[in-house]
């Protein structure tokens, strides 16, 4: 079924406002003289039932879009120098999103070939498997 279908302004002006609307944070009135400057005269009180007739279903369909990019990540890398038995060496440690430790790695070098031997763990294991250390 087509949600559009008897409306009086097309659905690409309509989509606009609602996006214009939730995205940028104007006022209703603010978007009334938007569209009249291209052309589209509409009333506020009209975008606001659009608003709340197309958002919900809009933020439905988009919110996988919106998604942090981090967040598609089920862990995180971090790297510091610390002092172990008197010498200073490199930890690698891979930290999950609570913030608890999956893995580690001690180097007494802080290179690519370190990093790579500790990230090759990672390359071979889904996330769903990977231990808590």
């Amino acid at each position: 079924m087509n949600p559009f279908k008897g409306r009086h302004f097309q659905r690409d002006i309509i989509l606009w406002a609602v996006r214009w609307y939730c995205k940028y944070g104007i006022s209703y009135r603010e978007l009334q003289e938007m569209l009249a400057e291209r052309g589209v005269n509409v009333d506020h009180s009209t975008i606001y039932r659009w608003v709340q007739r197309y958002a919900p279903e809009m933020e439905k369909r988009l919110r996988w879009y919106w998604r942090n990019p981090s967040d598609l990540c089920p862990w995180h890398m971090d790297e510091t120098y610390v002092k172990v038995n008197g010498r200073w060496a490199y930890l690698y440690r891979a930290v999950d999103s609570r913030g608890r430790t999956v893995d580690f790695y001690l180097s007494s070098r802080r290179n690519s070939k370190a990093a790579y031997r500790f990230l090759g763990k990672f390359a071979t294991v889904p996330a769903s498997e990977l231990p808590l250390a």
